[in-house]
């Protein structure tokens, strides 16, 4: 299998049209061309590193704070799933629980395998891990249901004295955790797993 970079060509990562390696920005949109992204990994990392701290905080701190005439109730993403569960809506419970805690979880996990496997330079099908990478890309928008959930509860539930709902700490760790892990999928450079591919005789192409 032949790559792009062994011809001597390189893909802008804006627009995606192909050009000579030795052209330096893109006829078509202007971006500028580079082979390979290389600090894409410690940037990958770092935005990595911040998602995972703020993803902590935000599942033990309370994610909805609730007040009334006699009463105050606080909610972590779990405890809330729960507590719709114990109310019967078992559906809503299990889509907040997937896309607080499964997808956030496995979107962690992929970015690392990714990361890893770059550095490691692993000689597993690389069509696999490039679908990977979009299937990441592509439900990173769907993570924020938990923050969109708790904003449409407080701007409808303000009954003055009588009842109130506000986001708790975790909302804003929570939305920081999504967003840099956003980044750390936008910041990885897919062509790198093109670097090393797996040959039928065992050995990495050059």
């Amino acid at each position: 299998m032949t790559t792009a970079r062994e011809e001597g060509l390189v893909t802008c990562r804006t627009c995606a049209r192909v050009w000579l390696g030795t052209t330096e920005a893109c006829g078509r949109c202007g971006a500028k061309l580079s082979s390979r992204d290389a600090l894409s990994l410690q940037r990958v990392w770092a935005w990595w590193i911040a998602g995972v701290a703020c993803y902590i905080p935000a599942n033990l701190y309370p994610m909805l704070v609730t007040e009334t005439l006699t009463s105050r109730s606080e909610s972590t993403i779990i405890g809330g799933a729960i507590d719709i569960a114990k109310h019967g809506d078992l559906g809503i419970a299990l889509i907040v629980l997937i896309a607080s805690v499964f997808i956030p979880v496995v979107k962690f996990i992929a970015i690392a395998y990714l990361g890893l496997s770059v550095k490691l330079r692993s000689q597993q099908t690389p069509v696999g891990r490039m679908h990977l990478f979009e299937v990441i890309e592509f439900i990173g928008r769907w993570s924020m249901i938990d923050v969109f959930v708790v904003a449409i509860l407080s701007a409808l539930v303000q009954l003055s004295v009588v009842a109130s709902i506000q986001p708790g700490p975790a909302a804003l760790a929570f939305a920081l955790s999504v967003i840099f892990t956003m980044f750390s999928a936008k910041s990885f450079d897919p062509r790198l797993i093109w670097d090393y591919l797996p040959t039928r005789a065992g050995s990495r192409a050059p």
